[in-house]
């Protein structure tokens, strides 16, 4: 398991713990915390209260979580960019991603921070506070089975491993319903694009990549690097059959497709000819439980043989289709 239990008695400054073979607690403003140990998704050791009742989330995705979770009671505060759902956006804020306010976040007084490793938060915000003594587990998810064991994790250090269970079950079902329809199809090679000016897309080891795959397609670039930035003329090369776009961009498919043909080398491309253009929702850039909707969409689109008499928004589903009811008490805001 990810979390190593120990049990303890110790005696410790303010804001710092003691380990034995088996117990520790932590005096923090007067009050003694029982804590256990666990090991993030990055390979840190942090000390998380056995009871987590005060949640700050420091990136979209992990708001998203909670929320699907049914975990909104618990979560204290967000950042200025978490807007799903859109309750989110009510809760206190602590800043942006990148440069969270530390004052913000200690302020809020939370049993447990939750930060996103590898697509949004800073390891310098993760070990400033650290060093103030604030429980910080990070994230790490490269893939769609990554994100599942995100929520996983997240919803066993807050008490709620049954509500995670339970989601991970629900999303992992849908994904084996897509993979049963794409089964013998082949992938479909396609332009992500997650910048336009300059033209950036994306590695193969990121979690979009992953989930292009398991949408049935695959990225037409090959780069170790994350997000590299591509030339046109490399594009025009590489042809691929379908130029993806996200919601972050300009409207419809139809609206971005007619306007790549006004442009003097885009127009060129088969891809754009053919009007193999796609514009998704722009879940598909966030490894939560709102990546599964972006991915059942995607396929929908490139592979409409796959899913004869079917309405692409049709397997579309809201985050309150996803998330887990635990009941009225599970509904209040925390303040």
């Amino acid at each position: 398991m990810f979390i190593s239990a120990v049990a303890a008695i110790g005696a410790v400054l303010p804001m710092a713990a003691t380990l034995s073979a088996s117990t520790a607690r932590v005096h923090k403003a007067s009050q003694i915390v029982t804590v256990k140990q666990v090991t993030d998704e990055t390979g840190r050791a942090v000390l998380v209260p056995f009871k987590v009742n005060r949640i700050v989330s420091l990136a979209p995705n992990i708001t998203e979580t909670i929320y699907a979770l049914g975990l909104e009671s618990k979560l204290a505060g967000d950042t200025d960019y978490c807007d799903t759902p859109a309750a989110a956006k009510l809760k206190p804020h602590v800043g942006s991603m990148l440069n969270p306010s530390l004052e913000a976040i200690v302020a809020l007084h939370p049993d447990l921070v939750l930060a996103a490793a590898n697509s949004a938060n800073r390891r310098e915000t993760v070990d400033a506070l650290a060093r103030l003594g604030v429980a910080v587990y990070a994230t790490d998810s490269r893939t769609v089975r990554g994100m599942f064991e995100s929520i996983t994790h997240i919803s066993s250090l807050a008490g709620a491993a049954q509500q995670g269970t339970a989601l991970v079950a629900r999303l992992q079902a849908r994904i084996d319903a897509l993979q049963t329809r794409l089964a013998e199809r082949p992938l479909v090679h396609v332009l992500f694009v997650v910048w336009e000016d300059p033209l950036i897309t994306i590695g193969q080891n990121t979690f979009i990549a992953d989930a292009l795959r398991w949408s049935g397609a695959e990225s037409v670039v090959i780069a170790k690097q994350d997000w590299p930035q591509l030339a046109l003329e490399e594009v025009v090369r590489l042809e691929p059959e379908y130029i993806v776009f996200t919601g972050s961009h300009s409207g419809s498919s139809a609206a971005q497709m007619s306007d790549l043909r006004s442009r003097p080398m885009w127009k060129g491309l088969r891809a754009v000819e053919l009007g193999h253009v796609v514009n998704i929702s722009e879940e598909i850039d966030r490894p939560a439980p709102g990546l599964i909707d972006a991915i059942e969409e995607l396929a929908h689109k490139l592979h409409p043989d796959a899913f004869p008499g079917e309405n692409t928004s049709a397997m579309n589903h809201a985050p309150a289709d996803i998330r887990i009811d635990v009941g009225e008490e599970g509904k209040s805001c925390a303040h």
